[in-house]
């Protein structure tokens, strides 16, 4: 499914608590969306129930501009599943988040009159998105094990070291990683490496292929193909865990015995108490039994115009 942008009202959705250099990347958004002559809509939020407000009264031809990373697109999208406004409603996005990974997939850039360009010609596109039992969202990547403990010490990080925190944070957390008894299952068959009893160290569900501020843990996955793709690495020796993450680097690791990755439907994570990161949002305190299904075509992004090569 195709569709334009729309010639209503493009509703700027910042992020009230922005720090004084991502404020000045907000002002200069705005004029660039005033500097082009539409009709234009800033909404300062602080709060799910202010996102809340803002969902409400974007009309249906009208276009939803999150100003920020993953974490806020997965924010403004949720909100508008629960409101029951989903299929209602266009999105765009112009980064200003750590990792950006959607953006960075359908081609968004990071120059923001170029982004902005690319949202007032640019289409919507339908993509899936991933659901799980308690309705929380996901539109890019979450997951759980060594990514949460890795975000979770990148998260002070962030103000001094930008893209490079989550990085950091994952070498730190390599350290001292434990894995954990988990039991994974995709359309109901049990995901195992070659080692059908090793702890798992991570377990990634994606609808795009990177997370992490362009980690690419699963680059076959599209985010409008209705499937989920999931991948498991039991990787947790200190020497399988240096081997998977240089095997990571060079985009090897899902030749490696200690991996699987798979495309399904709707995958159940259980076992032992694990913290997620959905989207770049931590939930640290985590569950024993959580089940996450595909949503295929259930919202609308705008596509920046491909370049010529794209």
């Amino acid at each position: 499914m195709t569709g334009s942008a729309g010639r209503g009202t493009y509703h700027l959705l910042v992020n009230d608590n922005a720090g004084t250099a991502e404020q000045d990347r907000v002002d200069a958004v705005v004029a660039a969306f005033r500097d082009a002559d539409v009709a234009t809509a800033v909404h300062e939020t602080a709060s799910t129930d202010e996102v809340d407000d803002v969902v409400r009264l974007v009309g249906d031809d009208d276009v939803l501009v999150v100003c920020g990373g993953d974490g806020s697109l997965h924010l403004a999208v949720e909100r508008a599943r629960a409101a029951d406004r989903l299929a209602d409603l266009t999105f765009a996005v112009v980064p200003m988040g750590t990792g950006n990974d959607l953006a960075r997939f359908i081609g968004t850039s990071d120059d923001v009159d170029e982004a902005v360009a690319g949202v007032l010609a640019g289409e919507a596109r339908a993509l899936d998105l991933i659901v799980d039992d308690r309705g929380t969202a996901c539109v890019n990547a979450l997951h759980a094990g060594i990514g949460v403990e890795a975000a979770e010490r990148a998260q002070g990080m962030k103000d001094r070291v930008g893209n490079a925190a989550y990085a950091i944070g994952a070498v730190i957390a390599g350290l001292a990683a434990e894995g954990r008894t988990l039991t994974v299952e995709l359309d109901g068959a049990r995901l195992t490496t070659e080692d059908p009893e090793a702890q798992i160290l991570l377990v990634a569900v994606l609808n795009g292929a990177t997370f992490g501020g362009g980690t690419p843990v699963a680059p076959a996955a599209r985010p409008d193909d209705g499937l989920l793709d999931v991948v498991v690495t039991t990787a947790v020796r200190p020497a399988a865990r240096a081997a998977f993450a240089a095997a990571l680097r060079s985009g090897t690791h899902l030749d490696r015995g200690d991996v699987v990755w798979r495309q399904g439907r709707e995958v159940r994570i259980a076992g032992e108490r694990v913290g997620y990161n959905v989207d770049g949002e931590l939930d640290p305190d985590g569950s024993s039994d959580r089940t996450f299904h595909i949503e295929p075509g259930a919202w609308r992004l705008v596509h920046p115009p491909a370049a010529p090569g794209r």
